[in-house]
């Protein structure tokens, strides 16, 4: 996603997850392009606004009762056309957790409530072999006249 158009910022609270990120990317062509911050997702104030935040699979991570307060930090991160992505998985049934199961109404749930609707909902067709069938990418975006509050 990181080219000379698009600067990308990687977020975890993981300190192992963001040392294991630079190491494998800090030659990569684009390098130049994105950073890897260790923040918890829950308090970090980022120094500006994005255009477009891709949520991979963080939602099923999160314990269900944290969902609207992640759905307040997606609006709240989001700049007022931004658009979010989200993995969502697993689209299944099982107990217990993490990950958590999710479902299009789980997202809906939270989402709708910060203004933001679904634009396009699909089978992910990049899917992993073990995943398929249990994974949706989601692309949502704030109603007209929808702002931060």
């Amino acid at each position: 996603m990181a080219c000379p158009g698009r600067y990308v910022v990687g977020l975890d609270i993981s300190e192992e997850a963001i040392k294991k990120a630079k190491q494998m990317s800090s030659t990569l062509p684009n390098a130049d392009y994105f950073t890897f911050i260790k923040a918890d997702f829950f308090t970090w104030h980022p120094t500006d606004l994005f255009d477009l935040i891709f949520d991979y699979t963080f939602f099923c991570a999160i314990e269900p009762d944290m969902r609207s307060a992640w759905a307040q930090q997606i609006q709240n991160f989001l700049k007022p056309d931004g658009e979010l992505i989200t993995l969502m998985f697993p689209m299944d049934d099982h107990a217990g957790g993490p990950p958590y199961k999710v479902s299009i109404a789980n997202y809906e749930d939270v989402l709708h409530p910060m203004g933001f609707e679904a634009i396009s909902i699909a089978d992910n067709k990049w899917a992993i072999e073990v995943r398929k069938g249990r994974e949706k990418l989601g692309r949502w975006k704030r109603a007209l006249g929808q702002s931060s509050l």
